[in-house]
């Protein structure tokens, strides 16, 4: 797997990546490096520039420091307005990036604009079983403190339901990418609402 330039690498580490730290822990800086490692992963096999696959993923979730709803809006704006990133890209290739973190929601009504947008936007579905129901969790007690058990699960299903299901809205954006079978394998657990309850609890208990 290539990798970005050793330059751009120590920026990102030391002025970028930190900032995650005071994320919530479905954002924090697990997230986002599992995010860059799949994105670089992705690039391999597309072809895309790596120095600005990694940038992206880098920046993807920088607005999580305002409102979640706009959080990509406010990703974008922030790597746009990054006059450090001029020393190693052109203005067009910025506005792509920008694009790209723009278009990383799952929840977009549309495809991203470009290769790199789907990149992203497929290195950001953390389908992977564990992962999924993992943050999840999380998300729901790092930000309903308020909520009891049973309303906590409430949440999680309706959560899993609306997003991830075999009518939710997530659209993988890459053909042959790892996440369809890891996706056939969250919507087998879905649908047995058993073995997504038993779920919840081990990550619930976990999070305690």
């Amino acid at each position: 797997m290539i990798q970005p330039s050793l330059d751009l690498m120590e920026f990102i580490e030391t002025q970028i990546l930190p900032q995650y730290s005071v994320f919530d822990r479905a954002h924090n800086m697990e997230h986002v490096t599992r995010v860059i490692r799949r994105s670089l992963e992705l690039a391999s096999h597309t072809g895309a520039d790596v120095n600005m696959v990694y940038t992206i993923a880098a920046y993807h979730d920088l607005g999580m420091s305002g409102p979640r709803a706009v959080h990509h809006i406010t990703g974008g704006r922030l790597l746009k307005q990054d006059t450090r990133l001029k020393r190693w890209f052109s203005a067009e290739q910025i506005n792509v990036m920008k694009e790209a973190v723009e278009d990383h929601r799952a929840s977009a009504s549309r495809a991203p604009r470009s290769m790199y947008g789907k990149i992203v936007a497929e290195a950001d579905r953390d389908i992977d079983p564990e992962q999924v129901f993992r943050r999840t969790v999380q998300y729901g007690m790092s930000n309903y403190p308020e909520k009891d058990k049973e309303e906590h699960w409430q949440r999680f299903r309706e959560h899993m339901e609306h997003k991830y299901s075999a009518n939710g809205y997530i659209r993988l954006w890459i053909p042959g990418s790892p996440n369809e079978r890891k996706l056939k394998d969250l919507r087998r657990i879905i649908a047995d609402e058993k073995a997504l309850r038993e779920e919840f609890e081990k990550y619930y208990d976990e999070a305690l």
